[in-house]
């Protein structure tokens, strides 16, 4: 079965379809599933040796760009004998200018051919923020902890200012979403980040598209560790977001350090860390000529420096789970290498607690939010620190362990400074 996840983006639309091929991967389907990410800014047909079959990918595709017609792209991908699992992201239609003549023909095949799954939030104004977000950073995803750490250390160092009047525009882009959504497509399930999420794997394994198979494989049964704490692990070796919130101190030396990093640095932890199957390398010159792609995936896997900062509980956790979890990066990586996936599961971001954090203006955008909500009581309502103290508490449970002080404390201090700035003193 093809499954079409539709998106405005920042709703967990990425990770859902890495996690749906990957599941599919698990089970045995009798056709090659393969994830096109994005359909409509580039994709390529050529054959696949190991899948003895051609096959279309945007794996190979070296300029994404809006280069293909609507028809161009059904064609294409109707053209092969594979499962698809792919994206679509409304930004991206509207960004095409496809006429609605030339769009309609495209939402029929889609819904004729695939299980389209339509993705939503609750919290309607921290999806506008992580957007808004995005625009800053011109990061959607993470996907190393090099490139999180690249990214982000210097916005929680020096904090930023949103313009409210775009984040109401990104309120507007997801009303937006909803109708089209609406009006074209036939959606099979609703995805609601909140709720979801934190199951996963439940809300993948339940989908129609298994329920031929005879036994549901869980992460735990592929990996010996579920899917929760393998993301977690995920995350942990670049939560610059957590020396933000409890060890300013720290976040400045890490930044530092990441501004004097060396080559010769890299190569050391290149020999501490690499996989078995990976090049031996003795020196720096070693491993300058290390092929891209092995670069990449060292790091991806690689423990940076952020850990020497991370609470003990963090980083126990880690060792405890980490030869399950690089287990677990290496079948990922050998799915990347036949373009069953692009990318891995993305790294996550940042916590609602991170993003208040790095946000100056936060109740100015809060104030905006309210504003523009009350005449759309039909996508979300007026929000107060209470809210926002409910969702601080569920994300410190699900992410970090419930004896981490830490967590705790910073907890405490972000809905300290809801309410402060609640007050008027920003």
């Amino acid at each position: 079965m093809n499954v079409l996840i539709l998106t405005p983006d920042a709703v967990g639309s990425t990770l859902l379809q890495r996690l749906i091929t990957i599941y599919m991967q698990f089970h045995d389907f009798d056709r090659p599933v393969i994830n096109l990410h994005e359909l409509t800014n580039g994709l390529e047909r050529y054959f696949s040796p190991e899948f003895g079959q051609e096959i279309v990918s945007k794996s190979r595709v070296k300029n994404w760009g809006y280069y293909q017609t609507l028809q161009q792209v059904v064609e294409m991908i109707s053209s092969v004998d594979h499962y698809k699992t792919s994206r679509l992201a409304h930004y991206h239609i509207r960004n095409r200018r496809d006429t609605i003549a030339e769009q309609i023909p495209f939402y029929r095949y889609l819904d004729e051919n695939f299980y389209v799954i339509a993705c939503r939030r609750a919290n309607v104004f921290e999806h506008a923020i992580s957007m808004a977000l995005n625009r800053v950073t011109k990061r959607l995803n993470v996907y190393s902890h090099q490139e999180k750490l690249d990214a982000f250390v210097d916005l929680y160092l020096n904090k930023i200012s949103l313009d409210p009047k775009a984040l109401q525009t990104q309120l507007e882009a997801y009303k937006n979403y909803l109708s089209w959504a609406g009006d074209y497509f036939n959606i099979c399930s609703f995805f609601h980040y909140e709720q979801h999420i934190p199951q996963i794997e439940n809300y993948i394994l339940n989908l129609p598209i298994f329920s031929r198979c005879t036994q549901k494989i869980t992460w735990q049964d592929k990996f010996d560790m579920d899917f929760n704490d393998w993301n977690r692990c995920h995350r942990i070796p670049s939560d610059i977001g957590a020396l933000a919130l409890s060890n300013h101190a720290s976040l400045l030396q890490l930044s530092q350090d990441q501004k004097t990093q060396h080559i010769d640095e890299l190569c050391e932890r290149y020999k501490k860390d690499a996989l078995p199957e990976w090049p031996v390398i003795n020196d720096t010159n070693d491993y300058l000529r290390l092929p891209e792609d092995i670069k990449r995936q060292f790091l991806q896997i690689s423990y940076p420096a952020v850990t020497n900062y991370l609470p003990e509980s963090s980083n126990q956790f880690y060792r405890t789970h980490e030869p399950n979890y690089l287990r677990a990066m290496a079948a990922i990586d050998r799915m990347q290498q036949l373009d069953i996936i692009m990318t891995p599961p993305p790294i996550k971001k940042q916590s609602l607690a991170e993003k208040i954090h790095m946000i100056k203006n936060w109740q100015q955008c809060l104030d905006a939010y309210n504003e523009w909500v009350i005449d759309h009581v039909e996508i979300g309502t007026v929000l107060s620190e209470k809210d926002f103290e409910q969702q601080l508490a569920r994300e410190r449970d699900f992410w970090h362990t419930k004896s981490s002080a830490t967590m705790e404390s910073l907890v405490t201090r972000s809905v300290q400074r809801l309410e402060h700035q609640s007050d008027g003193h920003l």
